[in-house]
């Protein structure tokens, strides 16, 4: 999978896209240049945590043949120390389902185990800067 980022002329902010699906990339208003055009950095790591949980609790709930009415994912990202680093991510997860005797606890274990994303960041995936 990659993904590409390009400065946006006359702003300092960037697009980011991979295949059809962009999103902005930006500071806060004011902050280092930043016009508050679209999500920072820390914005998009909770994103792309609650994101992918989100996709594996629909997947393992089609697997297991649990139809969701609701679902709510809360993702909070603390940043620490200089450089600022994400030092924890802390997940709440709410599901609803049709039918209310779905095994709801084995369906959330089942997401968290396969989720990509939190479990390349817990395993600390590395990151190469070539050059």
């Amino acid at each position: 999978m990659t993904v590409k980022l390009r400065g946006i002329p006359e702003t300092e902010a960037a697009i980011g896209w991979a295949g059809a699906h962009a999103v902005v990339v930006d500071r806060p208003e004011g902050k280092a240049g930043g016009q508050g055009l679209g999500f920072n950095g820390g914005q998009l790591l909770g994103l792309a945590i609650g994101g992918c949980l989100c996709n594996d609790l629909y997947y393992v709930a089609h697997e297991m043949g649990i139809g969701l009415t609701s679902v709510s994912v809360d993702v909070a990202v603390t940043f620490e120390g200089t450089p600022l680093l994400a030092t924890s991510a802390a997940v709440q997860i709410a599901v609803e389902t049709a039918d209310k005797t779905a095994d709801v606890g084995t369906l959330i274990q089942r997401a968290r185990t396969i989720s990509a994303v939190s479990n390349s960041i817990a395993r600390g995936v590395p990151v190469r800067f070539p050059g």
